[in-house]
């Protein structure tokens, strides 16, 4: 079975049992679509903080498939080759 790594930073680190970073098998479509709804499956705050209501990405998180962001790349639909790395980042605004 071919694994990815999922990295976030510790400010989402307390969504997913206080893990930074996460092996995970590739999903059998082997999008970002697929990493995302596998995750959210077995942690809900992570998915309620990592995505909204229609399943869409954040506009204050971004996703990247190695250096690319999946905004510049097909989305959610964003291909993860096999060994890849994502990493997911969410913007941390204060005043």
């Amino acid at each position: 079975m071919t694994e990815i790594t999922v990295e976030v930073p510790s400010v989402l680190a307390s969504t997913l049992g206080g893990q930074r970073s996460l092996q995970l098998p590739l999903p059998t479509d082997g999008t970002v679509r697929g990493i995302l709804d596998a995750l959210g499956e077995q942690y809900p705050l992570f998915a309620r903080r990592v995505r909204d209501e229609r399943g869409q990405v954040r506009r204050f998180v971004n996703v990247f498939i190695g250096q690319e962001n999946i905004r510049s790349l097909q989305g959610l639909d964003s291909v993860v080759p096999a060994g890849e790395q994502v990493l997911i980042m969410q913007s941390v605004a204060g005043g």
